[in-house]
This record gives C-alpha cells, sequence and structure tokens, in this order.
C-alpha cells in the first residue's frame, strides 16, 4: 500500500474482505494518513428502491415529509424489504424474478460462507467451539437483551462467549449493541448493562429463523418475531449511513425496581438526544418513551410506526406536554433528516 501511494500515486488501490478488520488487527506497521476506511453494508431501503429503477417512487421517499400518495406504495415495498433483506446477489435475483423460491439457495451460500469464514480467525479451539455455537444459535436472541454467561443453553463461560462476540462484532457478523442510561448527549454506552444483539442482514436472520413465508402473510411486520423484525431492519438502514465513519446504534434503558423502561433507537442532534419507539402501539402506550420524555431536558420524540406521517402535541401521564413525530417504518435511512425538519419547525433551536 505505500508502495503504490509514493511510486504510483495516479492508481486508486482498494483493499476489501469480508473479515478484513482482523487482518488489520495484526498488522504492526500501518501507512497512517494515506489510507481512507470506507464501510460497505447491505442495501438500504433508498438503494433497494434504485435496484428496481422505481425512479418517480424514490423522488417521493425523498421529499420532507412525505406525501400521502406514496405512502401505501412505500409500505409495500417496504414490506417486501423486510423480508429479504439487503445483500446484493439476493436484491438482484428478486429484482430480476420477483420470487421468492429463487433465494433459499443463495441465501444458505451466503449464510454459510459467513460461518464458515469467521471461524478460521479464532485465536484457539475453544475459541472456534464457541464461535460456531454462537452463529448457530444467535438468531434465536435478537428478540432480547443477551447474558454472555451460559449463552444459548450453553454451559460456556462469560469470559468465553464475550471474546468470541468480540470477533463475531469485529467483522460485522453479529454485532453487540449496548445500552445507555442518560437523556443529554454525548452517548454513552453502558458495558456493564446487558446489551442486544444486531445481524449483519435481516434478511438472513429471516431465513435463518424459517420465518420468511409467515411474514409474507402480515400486514404490520411490528408484531412479527415477537416484535424483533422491524426494529432490526431500523438499526440496519441507520448502520447504512456510516460510509466513512462507522458508529454502533444505540439504545435506551432504565433499569430500575418496578420502573424498568426501554427506547428501541437514540439519535444525538446537537444538544438533544431523541428517543426512537418502535412500534404500533396506540399513543397512550408508550410507557418506555414517557419515561424518557419525563427525564429529558426537551419536548421532542419520535415513534416510527406502521402508519402516515404526522405530528401530534401529547402529554405523558405524568403531565409533561411534549411533540411525536410519528414515522413511518420505511423511513429509516431519513431519520436525521426528518429530526432536523421537526426540531427547526418548531423553532427551538
Amino acid at each position: 500500500m505505500r508502495y503504490f501511494y509514493e511510486d504510483l500515486p495516479e492508481l486508486n488501490v482498494i483493499a476489501a474482505g469480508s473479515l478484513l478488520e482482523h487482518t488489520l488487527k495484526k498488522t504492526k506497521n500501518y501507512p497512517v494518513g494515506r489510507i481512507n476506511y470506507l464501510y460497505l453494508f447491505p442495501l438500504n431501503f433508498q438503494e433497494y428502491l434504485e435496484a428496481q429503477g422505481k425512479k418517480n417512487l424514490l423522488e417521493r421517499f425523498r421529499n420532507v415529509p412525505v406525501d400521502d400518495i406514496a405512502h401505501e406504495l412505500l409500505m409495500k415495498e417496504f414490506h417486501t424489504y423486510c423480508i429479504i433483506g439487503g445483500m446484493p446477489e439476493i436484491v438482484v435475483n428478486y429484482v430480476a424474478h420477483k420470487d421468492l423460491l429463487f433465494l433459499p439457495q443463495i441465501y444458505e451460500s451466503i449464510w454459510n460462507t459467513y460461518k464458515d469464514d469467521v471461524i478460521k480467525y479464532a485465536d484457539s479451539k475453544s475459541e472456534e467451539n464457541v464461535m460456531q455455537h454462537i452463529v448457530n444459535t444467535a438468531a434465536s436472541f435478537v428478540d432480547q437483551r443477551i447474558k454472555f454467561q451460559n449463552f444459548g443453553h450453553s454451559n460456556y463461560k462469560s469470559r468465553e462467549v464475550s471474546e468470541a462476540f468480540n470477533n463475531l462484532d469485529a467483522a460485522k457478523v453479529i454485532q453487540v449493541i449496548y445500552p445507555c442510561t442518560n437523556v443529554e448527549p454525548p452517548i454513552l454506552p453502558d458495558y456493564k448493562k446487558s446489551p442486544r444483539l444486531q445481524f449483519l442482514d435481516t434478511g438472513i436472520l429471516n431465513f435463518d429463523q424459517n420465518i420468511q413465508a409467515d411474514l409474507l402473510l402480515m400486514k404490520d411486520l411490528n408484531e412479527a418475531y415477537k416484535g424483533a423484525i422491524i426494529p432490526h431492519i431500523i438499526n440496519q438502514e441507520v448502520l447504512s449511513l456510516n460510509t466513512t465513519d462507522y458508529k454502533k446504534t444505540n439504545f435506551w434503558v432504565r433499569d430500575k425496581t418496578q420502573s424498568s423502561a426501554e427506547v428501541d433507537l437514540l439519535i444525538a442532534h446537537g444538544k438533544f438526544l431523541i428517543p426512537i419507539e418502535i412500534k404500533s402501539g396506540k399513543t397512550g402506550s408508550l410507557k418506555s418513551l414517557h419515561q424518557f420524555v419525563n427525564q429529558a431536558p426537551h419536548q421532542f420524540a419520535v415513534r416510527m410506526y406502521g402508519g402516515k406521517f404526522n405530528i401530534e402535541e401529547t402529554v405523558t401521564p405524568e403531565g409533561k406536554p411534549y411533540l411525536l413525530m410519528n414515522l413511518p417504518y420505511y423511513l429509516g435511512t431519513y431519520l436525521k433528516q426528518y429530526i432536523n425538519y421537526f426540531i427547526t419547525k418548531y423553532n427551538v433551536e
């Protein structure tokens, strides 16, 4: 790399690999300042629409706020996107055939390749066994916070599981997402609290759990897989925006006796941390969101759901007035733009 930079600067060189992070960790001499990182993810919903050549729908999708005319079409497209995910080969084949029957063999090939590949980076035979156990069982636990000790009903100790997850996390195959407990910036992950898991791709997750056929029959995917699929795909959407600087997503928790709470996603915007609840319930059932709002030094909150865009004035059960922006599920990649629109509209900053 250094040779190319110094002696052949007109040549652009790209080094890529599914597990490049593991190789870089072992590199002692590194050409500092001469390399730019770019991060590649499964296609997000906007890229999925681009792959289908839906230019008119894309134009409406990019309008802030989105209009009601495009809403039903976008919901329909997003429903399919949630089921198949964003792996490029999967999307290419689905666009060509419009038939899920063509996809299982491709999913199996992709997922087995990742599982076989990541095991190679275990530091010992025992760690290889732990990693093998994790990749074979982790999909069953994406709907809950996890403990490392005895993960997946195993006899493995916390340290063994934690080290194996670190390798999987570095490869972005299965990431460990930690919660935050503060309501003001900066977002500070609490590594002493139980984390959640984030798979590389929701389509692979659905395939691994054999639930794609069930998802096709559902009208509101918020009910899917114990409510885990929509939050998972929206986190995947937010992560896909990390093209030059990688940052994990975070959720918020309040772990107190008889008053525990959990908000699905946090987005930092200037001096605010904006809570984002992902569910289809009525406003009055947003108990965790209300706990965050009651503590927060501002009046803004977001709900992502299966309905249309709107902003409403409401009040927590404790009596604090706040503004709730309701966003359709498909706007995950535009969360920051909508939050900026939301706050600017009400002239707070």
